[in-house]
């Protein structure tokens, strides 16, 4: 998948128009259909499954919250091969909704909006499709695809919310999903069979019942995934010779030397090219060393370690990213326009931006999201570190030599440090 893009100066990119609210559209039913019967395709390659739990206490016509884990664009097709043809808007970041896709996904009932940045007029929007349009929601809480197969971090008390809207909340979490496309492998295709578990884990009663910490407890247990330990426990075998392609993306740290961006992952090999220590990854997606001590066999473990050792930086600190960037910006629904070089700092303070011939200069406070929108090959363009408020998105391709895996660990970090401070 691409994004449309068009070469402008910053103030040139200044004058263009803002994006301007539009409330949400009912779902167009023929159009769901539509995106019913191109779904089937995968939903068949995948031999796509789903069990339920109490989704008998769910009206068939009754709106629901529907909050789903974010694996790859498989989820979408997966959620209409659940839920068609019950009425369903979904929730949708900016970017993904820019050019004539964005029109159509629009009329698919799509909502857009920011990722990981307060927007009051998101939750007007939700109340809208629930109560006016009379169809349910599809959200990701995680807003930003999960690089380790864990859940990515979830917003705060996402209770709160569940109370305010008063409907039905219901979770999907996918297995295979992750192992079939993830992330870091370059969008390269496995053959492995998905499925997925449906509950309602409240009722609107149950919603009055509970406390906030109690939704966010139940919400939390949902999410308490780990894509990797299900593929070793189930001996789930994706025995493909580019398994490890892209690996490094997740793993950037050498847990033998302790060099950072000198890891390489090709075809079933993990290497360090500081130290040149090898790792191989087997069909069930564990790593052993080729000499020596295996230090995390399982990738979660490894990227664990990578965040104690970013949050000791924090503490000590030593963290920080300066590097010169390309710039992507965007101000509205028709693409993003690359602006040229930049240069993006990372501290205890936050993010600082500038470019556009010394015209741009964006500050972005760490205690301004919970994390960060980060990405790998970002709409087959390179990694990205994405920053931004409601009217200017700014995507920055940094140097190779920078991880953006460790930027949202220490944003996540930062952000944690900070409110316990404050």
């Amino acid at each position: 998948m691409k994004i449309n893009t068009r070469k402008m100066s910053y103030e040139e990119v200044t004058k263009l128009p803002k994006l301007k609210h539009k409330k949400p559209l009912k779902p167009s039913r023929f159009l769901a259909t539509v995106v019913r019967i191109v779904s089937d395709v995968t939903l068949k390659q995948t031999k796509f499954s789903y069990t339920t739990e109490r989704m008998e206490l769910v009206g068939k016509n009754e709106p629901c919250l529907i909050l789903m884990n974010h694996c790859s664009f498989t989820d979408m097709k997966l959620a209409y091969g659940i839920f068609y043809p019950r009425r369903f808007g979904i929730v949708t970041s900016v970017d993904a909704m820019s050019g004539i896709l964005g029109k159509l996904m629009r009329i698919l009932g799509c909502t857009p909006t920011h990722k990981y940045i307060t927007d009051i007029s998101l939750i007007r929007d939700l109340e809208y499709m629930l109560k006016k349009n009379k169809t349910s929601v599809l959200m990701y809480p995680e807003a930003g695809y999960s690089f380790d197969g864990r859940a990515t971090a979830l917003p705060r008390k996402m209770g709160v919310l569940m109370k305010k809207l008063g409907v039905p909340v219901v979770t999907v979490i996918t297995k295979g999903a992750f192992a079939r496309d993830p992330l870091y492998n370059m969008l390269q295709i496995r053959n492995v069979q998905v499925s997925a578990h449906v509950k309602c884990i409240a009722t609107a009663q149950e919603l009055k019942e509970k406390s906030v910490a109690e939704l966010d407890a139940l919400l939390a247990e949902s999410f308490s995934f780990d894509n990797f330990a299900t593929q070793r426990d189930e001996k789930i075998s994706i025995d493909v010779p580019f398994r490890a392609d892209g690996l490094h993306r997740i793993l950037y740290k050498c847990p033998h030397c302790g060099a950072e961006n000198q890891m390489e992952g090709k075809g079933i090999h993990l290497t360090c090219h500081a130290c040149q220590k090898t790792w191989e990854m087997d069909e069930y997606g564990q790593l052993a060393a080729l000499e020596g001590e295996t230090e995390y066999p399982h990738i979660p473990d490894w990227y664990t370690w990578q965040r104690a050792c970013v949050r000791k930086e924090i503490e000590e600190g030593t963290y920080r990213i300066d590097t010169d960037v390309d710039i992507a910006v965007q101000v509205n629904l028709d693409g993003v326009c690359m602006i040229g070089p930049g240069h993006l700092t990372h501290d205890e303070n936050g993010f600082h931006l500038t470019g556009g011939d010394g015209k741009l200069d964006y500050k972005q406070s760490a205690l301004a999201s919970h994390t960060l929108y980060s990405d790998y090959y970002w709409y087959e363009m390179g990694d990205v570190i994405g920053i931004g408020d409601t009217e200017y998105s700014y995507f920055c391709f940094p140097e190779a030599h920078v991880s953006v895996t460790k930027a949202r660990l220490a944003t996540e970090e930062l952000y944690k440090l900070k409110k316990y401070k404050k």
